[in-house]
């Protein structure tokens, strides 16, 4: 059987040579653990949920959520093997078991409403308009029905002095990739996806712009 190739796609920070930063980038742009412990806030893991993080990066949101409630069952799932080496590396230093898969960018490798929660951080940005509605219809298969959806990435700038701090991911990322998040699109996007009770719940300014938390929900009677 022939392996069917990746797809294309953009590293941590956009360029694969600059993977190994990507920790030490965050930690001087970005309030890291406001940030992030907001978004577990969010996430709120209770015992004995099945929890997918869609762009498990280096893997330190799962480790705060493992810290969070041990008594959730964590898998992640990435692209990139690189961040895969790197988040392994941090999981056997931490004492954390959580397994972490990789994909081909297409279909998630799991069955239909598996999840009862899915969550993602600073993974949209670098997706392209149909790439972001794929994923979304893939997100809203793998939950169950009434799982939650909780998103934090760069969202519509809060001042302009947000907008012109957030140039600088554009040019790491790209422009075509990043332009739904600064009009603030994310929450079309989960509607078009087939989500409901769809909201931007907050948002936390950065260095480097706005990052923005959203919220949605498969319906009781979801299209998968």
């Amino acid at each position: 059987m022939v392996k069917k190739k990746n797809k294309e796609f953009i590293p941590a920070l956009g360029y694969d040579w600059l993977t190994k930063f990507y920790d030490l980038t965050i930690s001087v742009t970005m309030p890291e653990k406001k940030f992030r412990n907001k978004l577990i806030d969010l996430l709120n893991p209770q015992d004995g949920e099945q929890i997918l993080e869609f762009g498990f990066g280096t893997g330190q949101n799962l480790i705060i959520a493992n810290d969070r409630n041990r008594n959730t069952s964590y898998t992640g799932l990435d692209i990139d093997p690189k961040v895969k080496y790197i988040a392994e590396k941090k999981f056997a230093e931490n004492e954390v078991d959580i397994k972490l898969d990789l994909y081909g960018g297409d279909v998630f490798p799991y069955p239909d409403r598996t999840y009862d929660k899915v969550f993602s951080s600073l993974v949209f940005h670098q997706l392209d308009k149909n790439t972001k509605i794929s994923c979304l219809n893939e997100i809203n298969r793998v939950l169950k029905p009434d799982g939650e959806l909780v998103i934090g990435d760069w969202g519509k700038p809060k001042s302009k002095l947000m907008r012109f701090m957030f140039y600088a991911v554009q040019i790491l990322d790209g422009f075509a990739t990043t332009a739904d998040n600064v009009k603030g699109l994310i929450p079309d996007l989960m509607l078009w996806a087939g989500f409901e009770d769809v909201a931007e719940v907050g948002h936390v300014n950065t260095k480097i712009g706005s990052y923005c938390y959203y919220q949605g929900k498969k319906p009781s009677t979801g299209k998968v």
